[in-house]
């Protein structure tokens, strides 16, 4: 067998999202490592997903990679949490304790208000997954 394909586990995170915020209500998605620029006072939401740690579960060599998904949400400033809280729910039903092509996600964290949005002129939660994977070398 081969390492699990990284890219692969984090396609698999990521076009769940996508394809649950492009349906009605549509809400754009940024992705790690890609430039956005939001349209002022709209929603949308930020997706990084980060490998966190790994460990071997046998002598047959297998492996244990864990991460975590963190999502952004971000609304206009000044008119309420709904608009987090409504996209968060949306969120929270796509990873909550679900096996996914192999990917095992946890029960999510959040929506969690952050203090300080950035960028500033938004009101910004967040949801936290961690989820896990086998490896088979």
């Amino acid at each position: 067998m081969a390492a699990t394909d990284l890219n692969a586990v984090r396609a698999i995170i990521e076009s769940r999202l996508a394809t649950e915020l492009a349906s009605s209500p549509v809400i754009p998605v940024a992705f790690h490592n890609m430039p956005y620029t939001p349209t002022p006072g709209s929603s949308w939401c930020q997706c990084l997903v980060s490998f966190a740690g790994s460990s071997f579960e046998t002598m047959d060599s297998v492996n244990l990679i864990t991460g975590v998904v963190l999502i952004n949400i971000f609304s206009a400033a000044g008119v309420g949490a709904g608009a987090n809280l409504t996209i968060g729910k949306r969120i929270r039903d796509l990873y909550n304790r679900i096996n996914v092509s192999g990917v095992r996600f946890d029960s999510p964290t959040g929506p969690e208000v952050i203090a300080s949005a950035n960028p500033e002129g938004y009101f910004q939660t967040q949801v936290r997954c961690t989820f896990e994977t086998f490896e088979e070398l």
